[in-house]
């Protein structure tokens, strides 16, 4: 199935999707993969707001916004998310869980790159409305979407 066919069922059937990821068998360059799609549309996600602080604050021109969102988005955030993938895993194996690393990496980067139409949606508002109870509002919603999508994943990969 394509991506965004998945992303769109993955809120509606997520355990069914993420059942279909694991069985397409441990591919780590399909989890890079997924991983890196996640970073970029996140990075292209901050462009509106930082746009909008570039305008606001012209001290610190778009360029070096750009490049400092650039640098924590495509080179840091990855590595974070393996070590927090490795973490979450470590700990579901000690609350009994029988998956493997590569199943709880798969969960975290599955749930980055399923929430990222959402977090689209975020940077629109932050660019276009700005602070307040709108991005407020959308915050809490991708957050809960991506907290709902990462557990019950991880729950699914830790089933096996």
């Amino acid at each position: 199935m394509p991506v965004s066919t998945d992303i769109l069922e993955s809120y509606l059937r997520p355990r069914q999707v993420f059942r279909r990821k694991l069985d397409g068998g441990t591919d780590e360059g399909r989890a890079l993969a997924t991983l890196i799609g996640a970073c970029l549309l996140i990075f292209v996600a901050q462009w509106p707001g930082l746009a909008r602080a570039a305008h606001a604050d012209p001290a610190i021109p778009l360029d070096a916004r750009m490049g400092g969102a650039l640098m924590g988005t495509m080179f840091l955030l990855p590595l974070v998310a393996y070590g927090v993938a490795a973490l979450s895993h470590l700990l579901a194996r000690a609350l009994g869980g029988a998956g493997s690393f590569f199943a709880a990496r798969l969960a975290l980067f599955w749930a980055l790159l399923a929430v990222s139409p959402l977090m689209l949606l975020q940077g629109l508002v932050r660019g276009f409305i700005g602070p307040g109870p709108a991005l407020t509002l959308v915050g809490l919603a991708v957050s809960a979407a991506f907290l709902t999508l990462w557990i019950t994943s991880l729950l699914e990969s830790e089933r096996r």
